[in-house]
């Protein structure tokens, strides 16, 4: 089931993107549930548990706008596939900070609305299927991609730290590990795989990824910066 959320802080505005989306939705034969929100205060403070796989945001909101609200999100919910709805397109180029995926103007074209949930859907049929498995004495363990922000080498272990602020190690090289992961697994370390999706910041000596902070060598510096740009301007 597709988890899709509308945050907009007039009804009648959530309503016209509800009603094309659910059409679609339909003869799509897509199961799904979908939820409102009226305001970025009450879409951060939602359930952790209640986890979006697409978004569609307005970015003018009274207090907090659309912009700050997808800051916080993205601290939560990388993996939300983020998509914009302004009626000044100049607002759509900020949406490349957090990695938006696309954008929709007002007043709204019920097409456009169908088209970009079509595209949407794709690019999260892509992702759901991404696992790392890890081999541990009660059985394999499969964790989505999604969840693991960094592996990392501890002498003869592998460390994943995941989003939840959990960590798990096998034994293992992370040379090893680095061929069977997609390239949005990125080096910033000798010691370090950072998740691309989760790279909030890259300083001189550093990045912030999700909740870690972790180090960036000289060797890896400009390989990161230009994959962090990339992933930006996509």
């Amino acid at each position: 089931m597709v988890h899709i959320g509308i945050c907009d802080d007039e009804a009648p505005m959530r309503k016209a993107l509800r009603v094309p989306l659910e059409q679609k939705l339909q003869l799509l034969g897509e199961e799904y549930r979908l939820s409102e929100y009226d305001s970025g205060e009450a879409l951060i403070n939602r359930p952790e548990a209640e986890t979006l796989d697409i978004l569609f945001l307005d970015i003018e909101m009274k207090r907090l706008n659309g912009m700050d609200t997808a800051r916080s999100l993205r601290k939560r919910d990388a993996h939300t596939i983020l998509i914009f709805v302004t009626a000044y397109p100049d607002f759509v180029f900020q949406g490349y900070e957090v990695h938006a995926f696309h954008y929709i103007l007002k007043p709204y074209d019920e097409h456009k609305i169908q088209n970009v949930l079509e595209q949407a859907l794709t690019e999260l049929g892509k992702s759901r299927e991404q696992y790392f498995t890890l081999e541990q004495k009660s059985g394999l363990l499969r964790i989505p991609l999604k969840k693991i922000l960094a592996f990392s080498s501890d002498k003869r272990k592998v460390v994943l730290s995941l989003t939840d602020g959990d960590t798990l190690d096998f034994y293992g090289k992370l040379d090893t590990v680095e061929g069977g992961l997609p390239d949005y697994f990125i080096r910033c370390h000798n010691r370090h795989l950072v998740n691309l999706n989760y790279v909030t910041a890259v300083e001189k000596d550093g990045c912030a990824c999700g909740t870690l902070h972790l180090p960036v060598s000289r060797a890896y510096r400009q390989s990161l910066e230009i994959a962090f740009a990339r992933l930006l301007l996509n």
